[in-house]
């Protein structure tokens, strides 16, 4: 595997967390708001990986 392809991977299992933690923190709205703000961020650090190659 290279190492772009393990980043990606990481950056999944980072998103399928935010989602986890999203669903905990139904009825909390600090932690609801914490942990989409989190998601985003997330979703932010990959589109890198969806950009095309110059």
């Amino acid at each position: 595997m290279t190492d772009n392809t393990i980043n990606f991977i990481g950056w999944i299992l980072f998103c399928v967390s935010a989602v986890g933690f999203i669903i905990a923190s139904v009825g909390s709205f600090w932690a609801m708001f914490g942990s989409v703000f989190f998601l985003l961020a997330c979703l932010i650090f990959m589109i890198p990986f969806f950009r095309p190659k110059k």
